[in-house]
Order: C-alpha cells, then sequence, then structure tokens
C-alpha cells in the first residue's frame, strides 16, 4: 500500500474529500511509514496525494517548521504537474553520481534521487511522459536535493535566482541571465538547475575573457 494511501485509510475522509485532522503521534504501528521525518515527501504540494485532495498542514504545537497535524480538506480541482518518469529515463540515470556532490551510495543522504532540473514544476513538456527528455533531469544524492526543494521554494516566493557565488570558488553568478527569474528565460542559468552546464560554461567565458586579456596585453606591448 502506497503512503497516500495509507493516510487515506487513516484519515478516512468523507464523500467530499473532507477528513478529520491527524495527529502525527498516530504514526505508528501500521501507519509507521507515514514518520515526517524530513518535511514528509507523501503531503508535499508535489504528491500524488496532493494531486487528488487538497491537504491542510498545522504547524502551531512544535516550535519551528516541524508538521503536527494533517487533514484532507476536499478533492483538489486544479491541474496538477505529473512527477512521474519515464522508465527509460530512469534507467539511463540509474548508475550516475550526484552531479553536484559526485557521491552515489547507500545511505540516507547519499542515494540517488532523479530531480527535475526546473524547481516549478510548470512545464508541460516535462509533466507529459511521451515528451520528456533525458536532459530534464539530473542525478541528486538525497541531501542536495532536499537542499535545492529549498531554494527553489525561496525562488518561486521571490523571484530572485540562487546565486552561484554563494559556493566559494565559483567564477560567475549564472551562466546566463541574472538574478531576476523570467518566464522567459525560466530556471536557465541557475546553478541549481544545471551545475554541469553551469561548469561547461564558465570554462568558456574565462577562456574567452583570458583571451581577450592576453591580446590587449600584446598590443599594448605593441604600443
Amino acid at each position: 500500500m502506497t503512503k497516500a494511501n495509507l493516510f487515506i485509510e487513516l484519515a478516512q475522509p468523507n464523500a467530499n474529500g473532507v477528513s478529520r485532522w491527524v495527529d502525527k503521534s498516530e504514526f505508528v504501528g501500521k501507519y509507521k511509514d507515514l514518520q515526517l521525518g524530513n518535511g514528509g515527501s507523501w503531503c508535499r504540494r508535489s504528491s500524488p496525494l496532493a494531486r487528488k485532495y487538497i491537504i491542510e498542514i498545522d504547524r502551531s504545537v512544535t516550535p519551528g517548521l516541524s508538521i503536527d497535524k494533517i487533514r484532507l480538506n476536499g478533492f483538489n480541482q486544479n491541474k496538477q504537474f505529473n512527477q512521474n518518469i519515464r522508465q527509460d529515463i530512469r534507467d539511463f540515470y540509474k548508475n550516475k553520481n550526484c552531479v553536484m556532490l559526485g557521491v552515489n551510495g547507500t545511505s540516507e543522504n547519499t542515494t540517488i534521487e532523479l530531480d527535475h532540473k526546473d524547481g516549478r514544476k510548470t512545464d508541460e513538456q516535462v509533466s507529459n511522459l511521451s515528451t520528456q527528455r533525458v536532459e530534464d533531469f539530473q542525478p541528486l544524492c538525497k541531501a542536495a536535493n532536499d537542499i535545492k526543494r529549498q531554494i527553489c521554494k525561496k525562488c518561486r516566493e521571490t523571484n530572485k535566482r540562487w546565486n552561484a557565488k554563494n559556493i566559494p570558488g565559483n567564477p560567475y553568478s549564472f551562466y546566463c541571465g541574472d538574478e531576476n527569474w523570467t518566464p522567459e528565460l525560466g530556471c536557465k542559468g541557475c546553478y541549481q538547475y544545471d551545475p554541469v552546464a553551469y561548469r561547461k560554461e564558465s570554462i568558456k567565458k574565462i577562456s574567452a575573457e583570458a583571451a581577450q586579456y592576453i591580446s590587449r596585453k600584446l598590443f599594448n606591448d605593441e604600443n
């Protein structure tokens, strides 16, 4: 049974999709897999459960951002982004290392997760299994993917993209565009969107700048 179905069984929504408040203390025994851990992936806004129901979360009891109670408050009528990834794409990436940290391990934080590069998850082409492309995704270890998820969340709230110079040694803030997220450029240019493209484009930029510097130096010496 999936986690979504486990919660539905526990919460017992009525015919209108409305359930009681379910306290996290109830996630024991048969329902122990619902324990929230790092934010509760099964009840996120992009989860299968959220595609069917409107999920309400209560964080008013425990200090900080911990989830205390969850309920369903009706059926979700909005069109939802399909997070499913085609099997041939999964097979392509299954043995690849994390593009940010270079690991592929067995511990919780080093296991590989297949990440949608576009953290906003609004592109219908990526939502459609028949039109998905290998380059729409990247392998990230769980630790990197969790961090990226929070960075993308902040970007959605502020429309300000993450600056790659937050990592010491990175020479450019973005490999194209600037800090302002725009519909035309989308996530392209952000380190989090594609760290491999960032590195490749940075090499090209540095090489071009070095060539210009040497050319100016030579001409200045001649004068």
